[in-house]
């Protein structure tokens, strides 16, 4: 408990939760830090699909960049609608659910937790590339880098999620402000001579559209619009008025990312730069613009930090997310829970889990990550908007006729680039996630199942008011000699029911003599069953005896009642056999066996 008290700090009261709620600034900082981080392998994203057609294709970087842009200005402003349609949150999984059915629903939500494992992955493996292009002596430690930071992140988020924007909002904000800075000065020495030009560096502009390259590289930059939905699955940890700060925030990120995504793409290509598996296209634009200064430092220092906590996004919302569908039964409802400091702590702990095991999978390799990445997230704005054209047609309410027009078009859009991305990266390692996402929907619907089984098989509805009361009860003491620990659970054994049998398991002829000798020395008061056991095994003649005595009473009810001493220090329990333990875990599946421990403290 101190340990954990070290690590995420003190509990906080429920009734303080909305203390904990975030301003648009923090909102800005915890949600948006995927989206905004994206600028830093987008871009780059692009020229290396351009670079397998020759370097002449690269002039068509800058008309892709602005295709994305203007992707994102249409997912950001369907999304707006949503924020204000469902104030809730919930996102893509809500608005797919209630529109368009369960399994819609069920998609949406895979989609977007598979995106959010994604996320971690990418933004940590991208943050430590940035690392390692200013340092290149530590790349042979990339993986151990990304776990340490995959670790860092979790245990902030534990913390709480107004500490994390705490914590969050400098890095963010350092990285918008770098960023800004190396683009302004960018086009002020494009008008400088002494810097070269893109037909210094490059072929001439290609005479035909190879438009496969083309389509590819638009796939590939599409990761720029990961974590565009985050704002809307977590529009409750704003402050109120909880929806018009989440959509303004939205409205923030859209225009912030826009303008990062255009700037990086314009210099890159002004200056020439090219895909480089040593260095990264800002990295290299930023020593091209500020060689290696003290503002090259800064800009791969803050852009390895908010690549990194790019991951607080979906430990944001991933965890919001698994609540919301723990809740509808669709997953563990443990998931549901809020831990100590008001956040879902198990949601935490497993996107911790899985993010760390695909950065040992993947060896942290960026490129491998990339293809995996953006078809989970466009899955997602499709049923959304979708969803929403179909909520509007539903509720008709003031503008339904703009919020058509707004969803309709983001639900094509979308939804072709969808096709686009599945297409172009299926052999490049998209089919995982196309197989994923139904396997986790099969899952959902499973666990959906099983708890309305469990709610049915248990509501009092289904009583049998004539059921019979049990006629016998049968308490059992399985012992392995006489102690304390055996006297106390045969006195409370006693209180239970006149019919009380002691059971010891025969494996030592000379140990057994001797504890019968004792046990009938010191008048027990209860009978004595000794069970032979050829194999040495204690649990397979015990269940045996149980089960000859359930064929004895069959409308009876069996008690085992196991002595158990407790030691002081966790670590005792090494020095000393489970067989309670495993006895309680055996009994737990038989049916009318009932266990129960009778502990006995032992001092330090």
């Amino acid at each position: 408990m101190s340990l954990k008290s070290f690590l995420i700090g003190s509990p906080i009261e429920t009734i303080k939760e909305k203390h904990e709620r975030l301003s648009k600034t923090m909102g800005l900082a915890v949600f948006s830090s995927d989206a905004l981080s994206s600028v830093a392998y987008g871009p780059e994203e692009i020229l290396l699909a351009l670079l397998a057609g020759g370097t002449a294709l690269l002039s068509y970087s800058i008309p892709i960049a602005i295709a994305i842009v203007a992707l994102i200005a249409i997912v950001a402003t369907s999304y707006f609608q949503t924020i204000h349609a469902y104030p809730s949150g919930g996102g893509a999984y809500i608005v797919a659910k209630d529109n368009l059915g369960d399994y819609p629903g069920l998609v949406a939500g895979a989609a977007l937790l598979i995106d959010y494992v994604l996320t971690v992955t990418v933004s940590i493996a991208a943050g430590i590339a940035a690392i390692t292009s200013a340092f290149p002596g530590l790349r042979d430690h990339t993986v151990v880098m990304c776990l340490l930071a995959i670790v860092f992140i979790m245990i902030i988020n534990l913390r709480g999620v107004r500490e994390s924007g705490k914590i969050f909002s400098f890095p963010v904000y350092l990285f918008i402000g770098s960023i800004v800075l190396l683009i302004a000065i960018s086009f002020m020495h494009s008008f400088s001579p002494t810097h070269p030009t893109l037909n210094e560096q490059r072929g001439a502009t290609a005479s035909l559209l190879p438009i496969f390259i083309i389509l590819r590289a638009f796939a590939s930059g599409c990761a720029t619009l990961t974590g565009i939905e985050a704002v809307s699955n977590g529009v409750r940890a704003f402050k109120a008025p909880e929806a018009r700060n989440a959509g303004i925030t939205l409205i923030w990120m859209a225009i912030i990312l826009g303008v990062l995504t255009i700037g990086i793409a314009v210099f890159a290509d002004h200056f020439g730069i090219l895909p480089n598996e040593n260095e990264t296209v800002l990295s290299q634009l930023a020593r091209t613009v500020f060689s290696r200064g003290l503002i090259y430092y800064i800009i791969q220092f803050s852009t390895a930090l908010i690549l990194v906590l790019a991951a607080n996004t979906s430990f944001a919302d991933f965890p919001r997310l698994s609540s919301i569908m723990a809740a509808d039964r669709y997953l563990p409802r443990q998931l549901s829970n809020r831990g100590d400091k008001l956040v879902f702590s198990n949601g935490i702990l497993i996107l911790g889990f899985l993010s760390a095991l695909l950065i040992v999978l993947f060896r942290g390799d960026t490129h491998a990550l990339i293809p995996l990445y953006a078809v989970g997230v466009f899955t997602a704005f499709t049923l959304s908007q979708a969803g929403m054209v179909k909520h509007w047609l539903k509720n008709k309410g003031d503008g339904w006729l703009k919020g058509i027009a707004i969803n309709g078009v983001g639900t094509v859009t979308t939804g072709i680039v969808l096709i686009i991305i599945a297409s172009e990266k299926f052999a490049h390692g998209a089919w995982i996630v196309l197989v994923a996402i139904p396997s986790l929907v099969i899952l959902t619907k499973k666990i959906h199942e099983h708890y309305l089984s469990v709610a049915q098989q248990l509501s009092v509805e289904h009583c049998i008011a004539e059921e019979k009361e049990y006629k016998h009860h049968s308490v059992i003491v399985p012992i392995s000699g006489i102690q304390q620990a055996v006297v106390n659970a045969i006195k409370y054994a006693k209180a239970l029911s006149d019919d009380v049998t002691a059971v010891y398991v025969y494996i030592d002829p000379t140990e057994t003599k001797r504890m019968k000798e004792k046990w009938d020395a010191n008048c027990m008061g209860v009978k004595l069953e000794i069970l032979h056991s050829p194999y040495r095994s204690v649990t397979e003649p015990l269940m045996d005896y149980i089960d000859a005595i359930k064929e004895r009473y069959p409308d009876g009810i069996i008690t085992v009642v196991l002595p158990e001493f407790v030691p002081s220090k966790w670590w005792h329990h090494l020095l000393h056999n489970q067989t309670a333990l495993f006895i309680k875990g055996v009994v737990l599946f038989k049916k009318g066996v009932v266990s129960t421990s009778v502990p006995f403290h032992l001092k330090g």
